[in-house]
């Protein structure tokens, strides 16, 4: 996420730090640099114009120029631009006392919003609540059988209807959400491939007699101003609350993201980040400025990893690795614990200074499916005591996990080297590892 324009400050940061003192013309080059970079990244000129003039302003003060580190105060002053810019804080979503609470997903035809409403009934489950998906798309050949899928992979309830009216069938889902104790409605409406007045009036009309605590507006991170410029069009016509921005994970410029909180004044609520139904973030403006100039994102790293990582499973590994009973069967577990975070590519990009190391490296997301399939060949006591694999026995395990004997000697040999580190570490200076890892 947002590579291509975090490599670019960081050649700017470079020699900004590079300076000993710093001048205005120094900054002034700086900002024509960073001036380029956000147009090419596909931000809105105004908005660029304006971040520009509000940086310069700031940055060519006297406490600026006169202090002991000019060019990481300039840096710090481009961050907290950059995360005014998206808004400054994290806007949660927003839940009355009303049952059901109603949350309508809008945007055009393509930009996710199926997928996007079993990710958020995913991420609401999750904080307690049973949410209820409708399909409102009566328009778009097989969309309410697409949403049935969707419920059934996440597991949570569809309602639909083989009427036209629109309106009906999202009042009659209210009913259904009652009588059946769901708190919240998510409703997929229709897109069209550009929007037009029928289109506005039907979501109109559903604004009026469901009233949603929510209108999210949901748009594909990759189109950049196109995105911007649709959310424009939309807000003025429906006044929604909030943005959700997918497909994030792909080669997305950063341009929407960067300008749509400046162009509509409506809040960023959540990244789509992946195909999965759990890659989902809740967006922090202060977050992804650090992101985005290459300082990473702790915070939400340590976020991911208490919400992916099972502690009580974390606990007793600490244990066992303090006895020294560290098992191929308790890496095998700790292996589907790191999965659960998402793509190792977007996990290591939120640790800071990593941009520049992963520029050239591709993280092999099929290194861990292959480890996992020659630990699943082993049996109960290999896997407790790889000592005894020998000869005959590696190449069973070889055969059985599709694999060379010489993948399942790196595995064994790498596993030895992380019992002997482990012991190292016990030894030394006591163990505490966060999270089991």
């Amino acid at each position: 996420m947002f590579q291509e324009i975090s490599e670019k400050f960081d050649g700017i940061f470079k020699r900004l730090r590079g300076h000993g003192k710093l001048s205005e013309k120094n900054i002034s080059e700086s900002m024509r640099e960073v001036r380029r970079v956000l147009l090419e990244a596909d931000v809105n000129y105004k908005v660029v114009k304006q971040f520009i003039a509000s940086v310069e302003k700031k940055a060519v003060g006297q406490d600026v120029l006169k202090s002991i580190t000019p060019g990481q105060q300039v840096i710090k002053i481009i961050h907290d631009e950059l995360a005014g810019l998206m808004g400054e804080k994290q806007e949660p979503l927003t839940f009355s006392n009303r049952i059901p609470g109603t949350i309508m997903l809008v945007g055009l035809q393509g930009s996710g919003k199926t997928t996007t409403a079993g990710k958020l009934a995913t991420f609401i489950q999750q904080k307690g609540r049973k949410p209820l998906l409708v399909a409102a798309d009566v328009y778009r050949p097989a969309a309410v059988e697409q949403l049935r899928i969707v419920g059934r992979e996440i597991d949570t309830m569809v309602y639909s209807d083989e009427g036209k009216d629109v309106v009906k069938i999202c009042k009659e889902a209210e009913s259904f959400a009652k009588e059946h104790l769901h708190d919240t409605l998510i409703i997929d409406t229709a897109g069209r491939l550009h929007v037009d007045e029928t289109m506005m009036d039907e979501l109109d009309r559903l604004k009026s007699e469901l009233h949603p605590e929510e209108i999210l507006f949901v748009a594909d991170g990759m189109t950049g101003q196109d995105a911007v410029n649709t959310a424009k069009v939309f807000t003025e016509a429906l006044d929604f609350t909030g943005v959700i921005l997918t497909k994030m994970d792909g080669d997305a410029r950063g341009g929407a993201a960067l300008s749509v909180r400046a162009v509509t004044g409506k809040p960023i609520k959540f990244l789509g980040v992946g195909e999965k139904y759990n890659q989902i973030e809740v967006f922090h403006p202060a977050r992804m400025a650090s992101r985005i100039l290459g300082m990473g994102d702790v915070v939400s790293l340590v976020e991911k990893a208490q919400q992916s990582i099972d502690q009580e499973k974390a606990a007793k590994l600490e244990q066992k690795m303090m006895r020294d009973r560290f098992t191929l069967t308790d890496f095998y577990e700790q292996l589907q614990q790191i999965k659960k975070m998402g793509p190792l590519q977007d996990v290591l990009s939120m640790l800071p200074g990593n941009q520049k190391a992963l520029k050239n490296m591709q993280v092999d997301e099929n290194a861990l499916v292959q480890t996992e399939a020659i630990i699943n060949s082993m049996t109960i006591e290999e896997r407790m005591k790889p000592h005894i694999i020998n000869g005959s026995r590696r190449k069973r395990i070889a055969y059985g996990s599709g694999t060379r004997v010489q993948d399942v000697n790196r595995l064994l040999n790498q596993f030895t080297m992380m019992q002997k580190m482990l012991k190292r570490m016990k030894k030394g200076r006591g163990m505490s590892m966060p999270f089991g890892l």
